[in-house]
């Protein structure tokens, strides 16, 4: 089997995303029309592979090279079969709940024994902070949010930050209560290349990443705060409150539960690379790429994309997101497919994953 570049340099033994910090909405509208079609999603923790069932494709494919992100999926489907909306909210952490270890043995009943075992050994994590929140990612936020946010701003100005206000209103808010000097060097601490590596992503995954962290932080949190609602942001509200308010990612929306559980059986998980699936000689019709480009040296990315067009139908999208990396179809194959300019654009002032600088989408030429 094919190894992927990042599997040589970085862990895959742990969750380090508990829940997706990429927006499914503008993902499934990048994707356009794929009902009864063959769909690939890298896992992550498999919230936006069960968004794409939405759009009523034949089959999600999905495929990581992390066995801790595929039980996140497993645990998804569990939960999915097993629980109503509500329940499945406290069990994710969206909710407050107490119920939580009754809630996940109910989701991980029918699972593998393998499976179950490994949500078994973290039960009082989930307990006290949702599946949702336990990976490393969420950790990292959690660190920010508890130990040295409240040195930074008040209970009530966090809670003023998610007052549904007109564009100026929020921009005058940004500048005259949250961005004051403590808040600019928490940013420039916290975020910093150093400890993010340490602390919130694998340092490895910085190895062809220009640039500060830091910087690129105190940019996109302009673009959430005033270009965007927060009110309407569930990310911005994880990371500054530790729960989701009204605005739920989603797949984690009542409007979409019971047409994912209706389609579950179409997921076919795959353990494993990318670079594995598109040896496959199966075509796709549309991709999401999470932000694995990133990750890549130049070389190594002109190769991997070039093996996924092989791998795709006419008309199929390429949709990822870069965050400081640049990454977009390389010169090589720019005769074999188009930039859906009008559609990146667009939905880029939409996504509410605020951190990602570029939001890329690409069309396989007939």
């Amino acid at each position: 089997m094919p190894r992927s570049d990042i599997e040589a340099r970085a862990k895959f033994d742990h969750i380090r995303y508990a829940q997706l910090w990429e927006d499914a909405d503008v993902l499934t509208e990048a994707l356009g029309d794929c009902r009864g079609g063959t769909l690939v999603s890298i896992c992550s923790a498999g919230d936006n592979a069960l968004a794409m069932l939405v759009l009523d494709p034949a089959r999600v494919v999905v495929v990581d090279l992390s066995p801790a992100q595929i039980a996140c999926l497993h645990l998804r489907i569990g939960a999915f079969r097993a629980l109503d909306h509500a329940k499945f909210l406290e069990l994710m952490g969206a909710r407050p709940s107490q119920r939580r270890k009754a809630l996940l043995a109910r989701a991980t009943a029918d699972l593998d024994p393998e499976t179950r075992a490994f949500w078994a050994a973290l039960s009082d994590e989930v307990a006290a902070h949702g599946a949702g929140g336990i990976g490393k990612f969420e950790r990292y936020f959690r660190i920010f949010r508890t130990r040295l946010l409240p040195l930074v701003h008040s209970r009530r100005t966090i809670e003023d930050t998610f007052v549904s206000r007109p564009r100026p209103e929020r921009e005058a808010f940004l500048d005259r209560r949250f961005n004051n000097w403590r808040w600019r060097l928490l940013v420039k601490l916290f975020f910093s290349r150093f400890v993010m590596g340490r602390m919130g992503r694998d340092k490895a995954f910085f190895d062809h990443v220009d640039g500060s962290p830091a910087q690129h932080v105190a940019r996109r949190i302009r673009h959430a705060g005033v270009d965007l609602d927060p009110a309407q942001n569930p990310y911005l509200h994880w990371i500054l409150k530790g729960t989701h308010g009204d605005a739920l990612p989603m797949t984690w929306r009542a409007e979409h539960y019971q047409t994912i559980r209706d389609r579950l059986d179409r997921i076919e998980i795959r353990p494993g690379s990318l670079e594995a699936f598109v040896s496959t000689g199966e075509r796709a019709d549309g991709y999401n790429l999470s932000d694995i480009f990133e990750y890549m040296p130049p070389q190594v990315f002109t190769q991997v994309y070039g093996s996924i067009l092989n791998a795709s139908a006419p008309g199929a999208r390429l949709v990822y997101w870069n965050m400081m990396a640049p990454r977009r179809v390389p010169p090589e194959y720019a005769h074999r497919v188009r930039t859906l300019h009008e559609i990146e654009d667009r939905l880029k002032a939409q996504d509410k994953a605020f951190f990602y600088s570029d939001f890329v989408v690409e069309e396989v030429r007939g």
